[in-house]
């Protein structure tokens, strides 16, 4: 008889911590792990902070208490303490910072403002530093890191992208990376407001033409804002505020986001639709959607056939979205009427960029987070970080964090995979426009509920279903809180099984309530997409597809079909996939009633062709089929 007990997922957070020493070999082949497994190294631990700031106190699962001998940290009535003679923690800020996050800064320890450090002289300087805050324009590379010779715990970046930080290098280190995501929120709305109405009036054109001495005003001819529809292209903080200005505007506004909680969106009078729906019907698309491997030029040739005849593009998130290409030949052809940037693929952009000197497109130099306010305000949200960091708090806007206690992910290793790919496996079936607002995860065990502590295995789900389709960086210090930002509440249920106990789990199993499966075999009796899976001899598996019971190693690329359960199928499928040279690396069918329906699980080492995935759906047998990227 199976028991069970149920937890929601936003239980208050144990604010006890612990120091670590420094790093062991297992330490290290436990990183080269979870780097080959794509995840981000996360911890039970605070080995970022400042010696002089670090908590003796831990829950016994991780103690690590540095000796009397050389803590700086003494008892007085009870409390700890910090000894007068201990020296300042070093701060190194190697950009242009607000004065008001420099003040901070100072009244926490010594800062060394040093501009324009070349990667050597970067190098030189980080060995004596506790914390470095950078912008856009410092490389923080591996070779910084092992400069840094350990001393170095955490890497600040006043703002929000950290593609010049070397996270997996940061994190083999033990090197905390904090960032600034929400100080900017304003200016970047409001220069996409500015570019709205200066490229629907022809602002910029004009002006150049006036200087250049001519006076052309029927040339510059604008389109009225009011009653327009604007497409806000992810629904995030800055979207959401672009999407309250428009609205102030007199424009109608729809939004796409497969995050965005229709009751937000709703409040303030914006539908959430579907990407296709979206880009078809607006006259304005305002892009604010992250650069991940899925909106990578997400704006092609494709999406541009897609669009209403003469609309009106503006991006202020990251230039990697749009295909610059396609977007020239969108402009040339007439689809696109006008474009204004702040972004681009390449900053700068080359001098001769076709896209740059078009008549029609407006640029700028990524000014959104250009205005004094918002660079006083990053410079205080980062500095509060770092201070915040160095003390051993826990960081929201933690992007990373140092390693989890060996004794722990020895066991739990295999299961953070598979609870990984599960998420990504789960966000793949869900139809764009559904959003995802509620998932509920089962750990099946031997053992009792108490005993088994889940939130590194939930942080992975939630890592898997977030990131995929998000620029959040999702680890044990920040995936509850993502989560709630995200509008997704995750719960958990433990159910006690027969099995062996010396197996800390025997399978887990994903439901996500409430929205539309691309895989309609995917859902259960109650409508829910639901998938399980287990730990086989170290490698994860899939053993179940709704009601489908499958076994398929969750390695590589996977394609689930449908079918009408009789002979020569696989057959079939492995022929087409055979003539695209694509190999087959394993094959699992399982049906519920024989000569019903039947589901075909196939694992591939590359990526099919569409022309391939096509001649599968074409296979009169198979009733419908989804090809899944893991």
């Amino acid at each position: 008889m199976a028991s069970s007990t149920t937890k929601p997922i936003f239980t208050p957070p144990s604010t006890t911590t612990s120091s670590s020493s420094s790093q062991s070999p297992s330490r290290s082949s436990l990183l080269s792990f979870l780097r080959n497994t794509s995840s981000t190294p996360i911890s039970l631990k605070l080995s970022h902070s400042h010696p002089s700031f670090r908590s003796l106190s831990i829950k016994n699962a991780t103690k690590t208490i540095e000796s009397a001998e050389t803590s700086p940290v003494s008892k007085v009535g009870g409390k700890d303490t910090i000894n007068s003679q201990e020296t300042k923690p070093t701060v190194l800020v190697s950009e242009k910072l607000g004065e008001a996050g420099l003040e901070l800064l100072r009244n926490f320890g010594d800062v060394d403002c040093s501009y324009d450090l070349s990667q050597e002289d970067l190098c030189k300087k980080i060995a004596s530093c506790d914390a470095l805050i950078v912008r856009s324009g410092t490389k923080v590379t591996r070779q910084v890191f092992e400069a840094a010779k350990g001393k170095l715990k955490v890497v600040g970046r006043a703002g929000v992208g950290i593609d010049n930080v070397d996270l997996q290098a940061a994190t083999e280190f033990g090197c905390l990376v904090v960032n600034a995501p929400t100080a900017n929120t304003v200016a970047a709305a409001e220069h996409g407001i500015a570019l709205l109405a200066s490229m629907a009036r022809n602002v910029a054109q004009a002006d150049a033409s006036m200087k250049a001495g001519q006076w052309q005003r029927n040339k510059y001819v604008g389109v009225s804002l009011v009653g327009k529809t604007l497409a806000v292209m992810g629904f995030g903080k800055v979207g959401s505020e672009v999407a309250r200005r428009a609205k102030g505007l007199g424009m109608e506004v729809i939004t796409h986001d497969p995050y965005a909680p229709a009751d937000r969106a709703s409040a303030i009078g914006v539908e959430v639709v579907s990407f296709d729906q979206a880009i078809s019907t607006a006259d304005f698309i305002s892009l604010h959607m992250p650069l991940t491997p899925a909106t990578k030029k997400v704006f092609n040739d494709d999406s541009f056939a897609k669009v209403k005849k003469g609309v009106r593009i503006i991006n202020v998130a990251r230039g990697g979205v749009i295909d610059e290409d396609a977007l020239v030949r969108a402009l040339d052809s007439g689809k696109v009427a006008q474009a204004a940037l702040d972004v681009f693929t390449e900053e700068p952009p080359p001098k001769d960029s076709k896209l740059v000197q078009h008549e029609r497109v407006t640029v700028t130099p990524h000014l959104g987070a250009s205005t004094k306010e918002a660079q006083e305000g990053v410079a205080i949200e980062i500095a509060e970080a770092v201070v915040g960091a160095l003390k051993g708090e826990l960081a929201a806007t933690a992007v990373n964090a140092p390693m989890v206690p060996a004794e722990v992910l020895s066991e739990l290793a295999p299961y953070v995979v598979l609870a990984e790919r599960l998420g990504r496996l789960a966000v793949q079936l869900v139809a764009g426009g559904s959003g995802i607002k509620s998932a509920k995860v089962v750990y099946k065990s031997a053992r009792d509920p108490d005993d088994l502590d889940t939130r590194l295995l939930r942080a992975m789900i939630t890592k898997g279903i977030i990131e995929p389709i998000s620029d959040s960086f999702i680890n044990l210090v920040n995936a509850d809180f993502t989560a709630k930002k995200k509008g997704l509440r995750i719960s958990e249920e433990r159910v006690v099984v027969d099995a062996s106990p010396e197996l800390p789990i025997f399978s887990i199993q994903l439901q996500l309530s409430n929205v539309d499966s691309k895989f309609g075999s995917a859902a259960s009796g109650g409508g829910d997409i639901s998938i399980e899976g287990k730990v086989k001899n170290g490698i994860p598996h899939l053993t179940r597809v709704g009601s489908f019971s499958v076994d398929v190693s969750l390695e590589g690329n996977l394609i689930l079909c449908r079918q009408v359960d009789q002979p020569g199928m696989i057959g079939q499928v492995g022929n087409i996939l055979g003539e695209q040279n694509v190999n087959v690396s394993f094959m699992s069918v399982g049906r519920t009633v024989r000569r019903r329906n039947a589901i075909m699980a196939i694992g591939v080492d590359e990526e099919p062709s569409l022309e391939s995935l096509k001649k599968i759906g074409e296979v009169p047998a198979i009733e419908e089929f989804v090809f899944l990227k893991l």
